[in-house]
């Protein structure tokens, strides 16, 4: 069952138009949550989030967009799956059909889609940099909009070269992300990231992995550029995000990484997503 602005449809029933925007141009953003135990994990972090994104791209935010209501009509689509442990679910809010590139209303609608959450951390990760084409910088980049392909070139790379994953630059060549989540690199005691200035999308696991790591007192903490040449220098690296939550990465080109500080992040992490914080 699909979510179709608050109403419950069977998949194969849904009908898009063929004026839908997300379709023609993009215009579309997403939040991709988990849900826990019958919890949206972090849910409010994903709600400000989304609320900010959409106001940047100038959508109109329906007054019944509260919190509480799309909390709860996240859960009634779980409710309407079977039951499993851990779901998937992406929420897809676009501008109502109509105009070319410039759109006809600023009103929205809004799909929350489910499937079962089945991913397992991975002993054996492998990561390596795409280039052929960048990730722009800039503050439009760290929004989940629709536009994703250069993470589906990259995604094809990593496929054809027997990758876990791949890592996108900016036209700085600077790291800025792999193609589904943030990345952090560790050096010495050091875990940098990427700042968000950077072009990375801004992740609300990659925030909790923050706040995290800066009630550590061995370790410091940098949001910064990254070269490419750290990596190959780098003790650990993991990647982030809402579904996996942390992933160690044990190699990248011929280099192999220890794992000893994500997977105590990894561990953290998980504690907080239980408790629902």
């Amino acid at each position: 069952m699909v979510n179709f602005n608050g109403v419950l449809i069977s998949s194969e029933n849904i009908k898009l138009s063929l004026e839908n925007r997300a379709f023609k141009y993009g215009d579309s953003i997403f939040e991709t949550v988990k849900v826990l135990n019958k919890k949206v994990v972090f849910w409010e972090d994903h709600y400000f989030r989304l609320m900010a994104s959409m106001r940047m791209l100038r959508m109109k935010i329906p007054i019944e967009f509260t919190l509480e209501f799309l909390e709860q009509e996240i859960l009634k689509t779980v409710a309407a799956q079977q039951e499993a442990n851990a779901y998937r679910i992406r929420l897809n809010i676009f501008r109502k059909d109509g105009g070319l590139y410039t759109p006809k209303t600023n009103k929205i609608d809004f799909t929350i889609e489910v499937k079962e959450s089945t991913y397992q951390i991975k002993d054996f990760y492998s990561l390596d940099v795409y280039k052929d084409f960048y990730n722009y910088s800039g503050l439009l980049s760290t929004i989940k909009t629709n536009n994703r392909m250069v993470n589906t070139l990259a995604s094809i790379f990593a496929d054809e070269n027997d990758l876990d994953n791949c890592i996108l630059l900016n036209e700085k060549k600077g790291v800025v992300e792999v193609t589904n989540g943030n990345i952090f690199v560790v050096k010495d005691k050091v875990v940098k990231t990427p700042a968000l200035t950077e072009g990375c999308i801004k992740g609300i696991t990659r925030l909790k992995v923050l706040e995290i790591l800066f009630k550590n007192k061995e370790l410091t903490i940098e949001e910064t550029s990254i070269s490419p040449f750290e990596i190959q220098k780098a003790d650990e690296v993991f990647i982030t995000n809402a579904i996996i939550g942390v992933q160690p990465v044990t190699n990248y080109k011929k280099k192999t990484f220890t794992t000893e500080i994500g997977k105590k992040i990894a561990s953290n992490l998980r504690i907080l997503q239980i408790a629902g914080n």
